[in-house]
């Protein structure tokens, strides 16, 4: 048996802002774990060109989704629709670790990539992946707890 959720007295739900930047650096990060291992693999400038473009637009994209998550959190119609403490702090190690990927990218050549930036680069999307696993198991619970 299903029962209707609301988390206001309205009757409504809302809708968390957050969740329209979040995957937008998440995307940015992955391809940075990407563009480092083809520049590992070939030496060729431009993919760590690529790699540091990436992980500016995963920083500014983070940022906003950052600030739209306090706005989420401040929201008491979003607040029990959102992803949770864990994972915002999950994500919030997520923008630090890509940040200092972005300081070591931003050496010239070879040692801004290999092996420290490729290793925080696979370190960054392992805790991507955390923080997925952390949102989708609060947002789980809230599923789970309205079907009884």
């Amino acid at each position: 048996m299903t029962t209707s959720y609301s988390t206001t007295t309205t009757g409504r739900t809302g809708f968390a802002v957050s969740s329209l930047f979040v995957p937008f650096p998440f995307v940015c990060f992955t391809l940075t774990l990407f563009t480092d291992i083809i520049y590992w693999q070939t030496s060729f400038l431009m993919w760590q060109n690529f790699s540091s473009w990436l992980l500016l637009a995963g920083l500014v994209g983070g940022g906003f989704g950052l600030l739209a998550g306090a706005i989420d959190m401040a929201r008491r119609s979003t607040r029990m629709v959102g992803p949770g403490w864990a994972a915002a702090v999950a994500y919030i190690v997520v923008l630090a670790l890509a940040f200092l990927n972005s300081l070591i990218h931003a050496n010239d050549g070879w040692p801004a990539v290999v092996p420290n930036g490729l290793i925080v680069s696979a370190l960054t999307v392992a805790m991507i992946l955390v923080t997925v696993l952390l949102a989708a198991r609060k947002r789980s619970r809230v599923i789970w707890s309205v079907e009884r």
